[in-house]
Parts: structure tokens; C-alpha cells; sequence
């Protein structure tokens, strides 16, 4: 008795702290509220399985228990057992998977009007690449990664020499502005993932993935990489500040375009090399 006593208050208690718990999910940000509404329908099924399994656990050991003179009976197998937990889990299983393949769905079909982010992870940074005033990213290439080209624009594409370029800064975006977000890596599997969108996604190296969201509230958020990615892991950190229109102009039009960057890397040279020249004479 005291073994299914404690059983049934295991259980109990382990629903009523999840709906009495003070840690909960941060403040939404994003359109994704159908994120929050599968995880607690998820939770919902999960909860109501754990409480009866825990529960028959009790039943059990309380109807079943030891008692001087009683016989187990031998039952190797109850088809019409098995048949109602088949069908049942099969049931809670589906009832799980349904609605989440609807939100994916949804989470991967951008709208036509949606700006393009890219977003780079490199151990243990985030650079960022935002279309320049022709509203275009000019394509990518690893072979032109470097120093200089930390993105790996290719050079001779003329639609990325207006491309704006943010390496270790804070990505800005416009508020209700729906914003496609791609994602590459150059070294390692990372993962995008601010809390307060409820959007993440993993970033592999090779290959573009993306996701989409739309900005919904004002503010600074955290970014967090999601995926362990190295001893720094945990210091790959940075912020997304969300701002109005006429903010976020005033901001893209003070960063570096690709243009820019190279002229600086070129001038640089040039200083270094006629440095040198002066030196040796």
C-alpha cells in the first residue's frame, strides 16, 4: 500500500507542478504561437499517459500484491491486451505527429513578400549578410572565405557588391516585416535560435536551411546557438534588435557593404605594401 501511495503522489505531483511551475516559456515575439500550441497539446498527451501508466503501476501493485495462499495465473499473452494498447498508442502517437507536421509546414513556406537574412555560424561567432538597395544577396562560394571576405561573397557577382555586411555585431530586423532567415555554417553544425521566436533551426556546413518568422514585438533578444558546436559553445551569444521601419533604415544605411569592405581591404594592402617599400629602402 505505501509503495502505490507513493506512486499515485509521484504522479499527482508531477502534474500539478507542471501547471503550477514558475519556469515557463519567455514572452512570444514572433507569429509562432502554434509552436507553443503543439508543445502544450504534446504535453497535454504525454501527461495524461505518464498519469495513467503510473496509475495502473499502483493499481497493480495493490490488486496484485503478495497474499499468503493466492496462485499467480500464467498468461503469456492477451491478444485483446495487446490489440487496445496498439490501437491506443497508435492513437496518442498520431495525435502528436499530426499537428506538428502542419506547423512544419507552415514554418517552411515562406510568403513571397519576406525580406532574406543570411546567418553565418563559425565557432564561436555569428555573421550576418542583408540584401544592399537592389534587394538582392549576390551568391556565395566557400572558396571566397577569408580575412577579408568572411561571408565568402562571391566578387564577381554585381548583385552582392550593395550586400550589407555584419560580422560579430547585432542583426537588426523591422518589426512585422515577415523576414526569411538563411542558414550556413563554415566549420561545424550550429543552430540559430532566438527563445522569444520560437524559431530555430540547424545550421550544417554545405548546405543552406532556412526558416521564416515575423518579428511581432519590439526589443533587444538574446541569440543563442542551440547545437553543441565546441568548447565555446555557450559563449556563442549575440542579439536581434527588433525596431520600426524608419530605425532599422537608419541602421542598415550606417553598416559596411561588401563594396566597402573590399576597398578597405585593398587600400590596406596597398598601405602595407608602400610601408614595407619605404622600409627596405
Amino acid at each position: 500500500m505505501p509503495t502505490a501511495i507513493l506512486l499515485l503522489l509521484v504522479a499527482v505531483g508531477s502534474v500539478v507542478f507542471h501547471l503550477l511551475s514558475p519556469w515557463w516559456w519567455t514572452p512570444i515575439a514572433s507569429n509562432w504561437s502554434y509552436i507553443d500550441h503543439t508543445l502544450i497539446a504534446t504535453f497535454w498527451i504525454t501527461g495524461v499517459v505518464f498519469f495513467a501508466v503510473v496509475a495502473f503501476m499502483a493499481y497493480c501493485i495493490f490488486r496484485f500484491r503478495h497474499v499468503d495462499g493466492r496462485k499467480a495465473d500464467y498468461e503469456p499473452e492477451n491478444r485483446k491486451l495487446e490489440s487496445w494498447l496498439t490501437v491506443v498508442t497508435a492513437i496518442g502517437v498520431a495525435a502528436m505527429l499530426v499537428p506538428g507536421l502542419f506547423v512544419w509546414h507552415q514554418f517552411i513556406s515562406v510568403p513571397a513578400d519576406a525580406a532574406q537574412v543570411e546567418v553565418m555560424g563559425q565557432q564561436w561567432r555569428w555573421a550576418y549578410r542583408l540584401p544592399g538597395n537592389d534587394g538582392k544577396l549576390g551568391t556565395t562560394d566557400v572558396q571566397f572565405i577569408g580575412p577579408d571576405n568572411p561571408l565568402g561573397i562571391n566578387p564577381n557577382d554585381p548583385n552582392g557588391r550593395d550586400d550589407v555586411v555584419v560580422d560579430g555585431g547585432d542583426l537588426h530586423l523591422p518589426l512585422g516585416r515577415p523576414v526569411k532567415v538563411l542558414l550556413r555554417s563554415i566549420d561545424v553544425l550550429h543552430n540559430f535560435y532566438v527563445p522569444e521566436f520560437r524559431a530555430k533551426m540547424d545550421m550544417i556546413p554545405g548546405s543552406v536551411t532556412y526558416f521564416w518568422f515575423t518579428p511581432t514585438r519590439a526589443g533587444e533578444f538574446d541569440v543563442l546557438c542551440a547545437e553543441l558546436c565546441g568548447l565555446a559553445h555557450s559563449q556563442m551569444r549575440g542579439k536581434v534588435i527588433v525596431e520600426s521601419a524608419q530605425a532599422y533604415e537608419r541602421w542598415r544605411a550606417g553598416q559596411t557593404t561588401f563594396a566597402e569592405m573590399t576597398a578597405r581591404s585593398r587600400t590596406a594592402a596597398a598601405g602595407r605594401t608602400a610601408a614595407g617599400d619605404g622600409a627596405g629602402r
